[in-house]
């Protein structure tokens, strides 16, 4: 790595504890490059549907988020076939899925 930044394992793995430590439901669903892929969030809000994020920079070099359709709620398959063609564009994607009816998380950063 040629910059300051933890390695993606260690960053998705820190915050999959911070969502059980807070009681919000999350699996790795997908593992990528344990040291640059980037992040997307699958949050399923259940009956609500789901709100797909994907990670990226902002301005200023922060972690922000870009969201899916606008940041609409849908259903879980079009979610998951979001995430499918995502996933065959960049192999090196990490897929979090977190179960929580008010779409709450722990990550960092604001949504574009």
């Amino acid at each position: 790595m040629d910059d300051d930044r933890i390695p993606t394992e260690l960053w998705v793995r820190a915050h999959v504890r911070r969502c059980i430590a807070e009681a919000i439901p999350a699996v790795i669903a997908r593992k990528g490059s344990p040291y640059g892929g980037l992040v997307m969030l699958k949050l399923n809000q259940l009956e609500h549907g789901c709100r797909v994020l994907t990670q990226t920079r902002d301005m200023d070099g922060k972690t922000a988020w870009l969201a899916a359709k606008e940041n609409a709620l849908m259903p879980e398959t079009d979610a998951d076939a979001y995430i499918e063609r995502a996933v065959k564009r960049d192999p090196d994607l990490w897929v979090i899925e977190i179960e929580d009816r008010a779409g709450r998380h722990p990550f960092e950063g604001k949504v574009l």
